[in-house]
């Protein structure tokens, strides 16, 4: 049982103060929510308590008793578990070892003991989960079960969860909420970070809003309703029109004909310019791996893809970045789409660092450099920033800011995107939308893999229902929620 107090915790990187005097108490058996924009201070908070950051002010209390967080074992040992919302599991191991990896036990392992011991606590939640499987051949919702287990396993009495639901289906997050409750019931706390506003309202028993790394407010959740908590968030937020024109533009960019890998069947489709055809689906029915041959990444066993009239089938990815007018907005912004340790100016140049004016004889060129840098920090909104940090350091918003100004800045004529507003906050969704929608009024041909269903149909012409590697069908955006259910079922009405 854990109740929680913090007492004027300030964290602070370099002159940016993520954390700003920061009291506040999570009552035990209670589903306490955590909202703000991107780089409100949420994550920072979170990571203080689970001992990846130091605070530079402030104290702790767990039960009324002041304790020191210096590390994960030490926030493990005091009963606080959190699930980040990119997922730290090695690919390469079991989900077994991936639970069991780093716990304190004898000299022999004893996995059949440790099996039946997690099998037991997947059997009371209703996890549904192959712990012998890799965990790199399970999809995000199953790797998310898994960081789920790894803190019940550890004994975790205080639950942190932070954007528990960005790749989650409806049906999924029923059945996890559910799992939270039960967890509640049993005198555990949550603390729930999320820019899904709705699921804060059905699910949490106290809101505390954050703005700027201080706390604006902490409420009971009674009679609330999504425009509340939004202006308590961001203040006074217009409605951005996400109407989409049409276009009379005929030319077609990307060809896909017959396309077989390992996990795709036979899809084929085409999109012409100015037209954003959505891709929607439980996650882990070949969104990605359909991607990764498009961009070259795989090869393809059978089939053909054209960019314009140029077959590309087996084209290289260095091959594709350097000839092909074409942005690429991978899934995970931090594994695949940025590198983390270096400076945002010299992540906007990962594909262009060999040439002019970024290049000159073999040497980078910072003035260039700090020049797209600045550019890119007005043109694209990347806010609370200073000179030479790192992307690391930066919120979830400004990081996709980073891969979205790199990716559009040149203007691409197609266009891959691939969850690109997973785990945003309500205005930089809004913000990065509204670039996808001026690129494709541009003429950008644009590809839009989503998990969200609605945010799918809102962005999309034409929507293709994935279901175990092959669509469905392709279908009106406006086509009724039940008909698209039965679709990513695998039925055909």
């Amino acid at each position: 049982m854990v109740q929680l107090s913090l007492k004027g915790i300030t964290k602070k990187f370099g002159s940016f103060t993520a954390n700003d005097n920061i009291s506040l108490t999570i009552d035990q058996g209670t589903i306490h929510a955590i909202l703000g924009e991107n780089g409100a201070g949420k994550t920072t908070l979170m990571n203080i308590l689970s001992g990846l950051y130091r605070p530079d002010e402030g104290e702790i209390y767990i039960n009324h008793q002041l304790v020191n967080i210096n590390s994960s074992k030490s926030a493990i040992d005091q009963g606080i578990g959190m699930i980040h919302q990119h997922f730290m599991l090695v690919p390469q191991l079991s989900v077994l070892e991936n639970i069991i990896l780093g716990t304190q036990g004898q000299y022999k392992l004893k996995l059949k003991q440790k099996k039946i011991e997690i099998q037991k606590l997947i059997n009371n939640y209703g996890l549904e989960i192959d712990l012998d499987a890799k965990v790199e051949t399970i999809s995000i919702g199953m790797q998310q079960r898994v960081e789920i287990l790894k803190v019940l396993y550890r004994g975790a009495k205080l639950l942190i969860l932070d954007e528990p639901t960005a790749v989650l289906t409806p049906s999924e997050i029923d059945n996890f909420f559910n799992i939270l409750r039960q967890f509640v019931k049993q005198d555990n706390t949550i603390i729930f970070i999320s820019h899904k506003l709705e699921e804060v309202i059905k699910l949490c028993d106290f809101v505390t809003i954050l703005r700027r790394g201080k706390v604006i407010k902490t409420f009971e959740n009674k009679n609330l309703d999504t425009q509340q908590l939004a202006t308590m968030m961001i203040g006074e937020h217009p409605e951005i029109n996400l109407t989409k024109n049409t276009l009379s533009l005929t030319e077609t960019i990307l060809t896909v004909n017959n396309l077989v890998t390992k996990k795709i069947k036979n899809i084929s489709f085409q999109i012409k310019a100015g037209e954003i055809l959505g891709i929607a689906g439980v996650d882990g029915n070949g969104q990605q791996e359909l991607v990764s041959v498009i961009m070259g990444l795989i090869k393809p066993k059978q089939g053909r893809i054209k960019y314009k009239n140029i077959d590309i089938t087996n084209w290289t990815v260095e091959k594709i970045i350097k000839q092909l007018s074409i942005g690429y907005i991978p899934e995970d912004r931090k594994t695949t789409g940025l590198v983390l340790s270096l400076t945002i100016g010299k992540n906007l140049i990962l594909k262009q660092y060999y040439s002019y004016p970024f290049n000159q004889r073999g040497i980078l060129q910072q003035k260039a450099i700090d020049t797209l840098e600045n550019e890119a920090i007005n043109n694209f909104n990347i806010r609370g920033v200073e000179p030479n940090i790192t992307v690391g350091k930066l919120s979830g918003g400004n990081q996709q800011k980073i891969v979205l100004a790199r990716e559009l800045t040149n203007h691409p004529q197609l266009i891959i995107a691939m969850q690109p507003t997973r785990g945003l906050d309500i205005a930089a969704t809004e913000y990065i939308q509204q670039q996808l929608l001026k690129a494709r009024e541009n003429g950008a041909a644009i590809l839009y893999i989503s998990t969200a269903l609605e945010e799918a149909r809102k962005m999309s012409d034409r929507l293709a229902i994935i279901y175990r590697g092959q669509f469905m069908n392709i279908i009106a955006p406006n086509t009724d929620v039940e008909t698209i259910g039965l679709l990513m079922m695998g039925i055909k009405p």
